[in-house]
């Protein structure tokens, strides 16, 4: 016979769902041993991972080792924290379609588990085409707790959501057949990055920026993604969805929504998305003439492949592996202020970072012969080297009246004594809790594919082929591509 006790107390069923594959390894699992050791995670939990792929319990153990890391448990308390971690991750295998797997699945649990009352967490780290017949057969297998005071069921769900507003609204409807929204959590992982939860205490939380953070004071804004590698193996998924879909409208509006928004009456989950919607819902749509779309080519030295030549991709492939846009901001803070936005892979740098520029100083006193007067420049770095940096202008040290735009640098692995939690740390956490402030809400997602539905409509009705520019190269949101060798 169980006792009642508070659902917080209750053990934690953690199901990764997809646990063979790459997300799984390398970000998922990896993440919960990081809470496991730092004593983080209820003290009765156990992993349950299931795939399509054939092991048994003892090498999926073997495949989670490789992956592990001892940030919270250095020296000898490693290979004891290592060891009675995996003791607690289990493995299940069928096809994701039959409900056989989740009956299996649900046996497995409860053999472990017991009859009593359990929390579980769904971790969903599998292609958007399965999502549906997975929480279907997790309903359908007595895996989620309904209306229960004693016990939840969470869901998280990995990006893409859809791939515009119609597939993602019915996507939408379909998971709440069986999770409701409250326990439904829609991971962005650039949300979790320590330096993106910061810009809603760098704004609300320093009076100095409120007077400026408006079109009165700032000329433009750009959010930029950029890394150096292609697709490789992952070109079958991404295919399907290209950089618009794959990185501006999730990771880049998510940013824009917290730089632009109005002030959340207060700090809590419902709050902070409100705002975020109602900021969303003020962008105006780019059209064709107002994005610039390009596919990296082979590299000038021939050792790297173009994008068609990727394993998997067809070689006729339209799909876009870099775009830039221009996003305008209909509200009376923003009203004329241009958000420069552009994310690509195989180009010169690793870098996501956003840049505000502010206007030049008017009525300015100092002649060109001093230097001149820069404007000044806030600049967030998300990655890699997360940094807040402000430039501003400076008198050179001498006997000469000489002007230098010189930074004032926040780095964060100098200025803070801590390690730097990883985002999936943060949010898997968060899930745990019922903290769902870094998640997407239905109403939130709809707004962004209301963004950029329509010129992905129009860029795939045209079909608008895409510059070619060599992999490796710099390309520059004002759409001036390099030629391609």
């Amino acid at each position: 016979m169980t006792t009642s006790r508070d659902s917080t107390d209750l053990p934690l069923g953690i199901v990764v769902v997809g646990a063979s594959g790459d997300l799984a390894q390398r970000k998922i699992i990896p993440a919960l041993f990081a809470l496991y050791c730092q004593g983080l995670l209820p003290q009765e939990f156990h992993v349950f991972g299931i795939a399509r792929t054939r092991m048994t319990a003892e090498g999926f153990r073997e495949l989670i080792a490789r992956n592990l890391t001892c940030r919270y448990a250095p020296g000898e308390s490693c290979a004891a924290k290592t060891a009675a971690f995996l003791e607690r991750c289990h493995y299940a295998s069928g096809s994701y379609g039959e409900s056989g797997t989740f009956l299996d699945l649900f046996e497995l649990m409860r053999g472990i588990e017991g009859r009593g009352p359990v929390n579980r967490l769904y971790y969903m780290a599998i292609p958007p085409t399965v999502f549906e017949e997975v929480a279907k057969a997790l309903g359908d297998s007595g895996l989620v707790a309904c209306g229960s005071k004693r016990e939840w069921s969470r869901i998280v769900v990995e990006k893409p959501f859809g791939r515009d507003r119609a597939s993602s609204d019915r996507l939408v409807a379909e998971m709440h057949k069986v999770f409701t929204e409250e326990t439904t959590y829609r991971i962005d992982h650039y949300l979790g990055k320590e330096i993106v939860q910061n810009l809603i205490v760098l704004r609300f939380a320093n009076l100095i920026f409120e007077p400026v953070w408006s079109r009165e004071h700032i000329e433009s804004v750009s959010l930029t993604w950029k890394e150096p590698i292609g697709v490789g193996m992952r070109g079958g998924y991404f295919d399907q969805f290209g950089i618009i879909r794959d990185v501006m409208q999730n990771h880049l509006l998510q940013i824009l929504a917290l730089l632009a928004m109005e002030r959340p009456r207060r700090f809590d989950a419902h709050a902070v998305r409100d705002e975020k919607v109602r900021l969303l819902r003020c962008v105006e749509p780019p059209t064709l003439d107002r994005i610039v779309v390009g596919q990296y080519g082979a590299s000038e030295s021939g050792t790297q492949p173009a994008y068609t030549a990727e394993p998997t991709v067809p070689p006729t492939s339209l799909t876009p592996t870099y775009a830039a846009t221009v996003l305008r901001i209909n509200n009376d803070r923003w009203r004329g202020v241009p958000f420069f936005m552009e994310a690509g892979k195989a180009l010169e740098q690793k870098v996501n970072e956003v840049k505000i520029r502010f206007r030049p100083v008017p009525a300015n006193i100092f002649d060109a012969s001093m230097g001149g007067v820069a404007a000044n420049e806030l600049t967030i770095r998300i990655q890699p080297d997360e940094a807040i940096e402000l430039r501003i202008m400076n008198k050179v040290p001498g006997l000469n009246m000489v002007l230098q735009p010189m930074p004032l640098n926040l780095r964060y692995q100098t200025a803070f004594n801590v390690g730097i939690p990883d985002a999936y740390e943060c949010l898997l956490l968060d899930v745990i809790k019922g903290d769902r402030s870094l998640f997407i809400r239905a109403d939130e997602l709809a707004a962004a594919w209301d963004i950029f539905t329509p010129v992905l409509a129009a860029l795939e009705e045209q079909s608008v082929r895409p510059a070619i520019y060599p992999f490796g190269s710099p390309v520059n949101a004002t759409g001036t591509f390099p030629a391609s060798g």
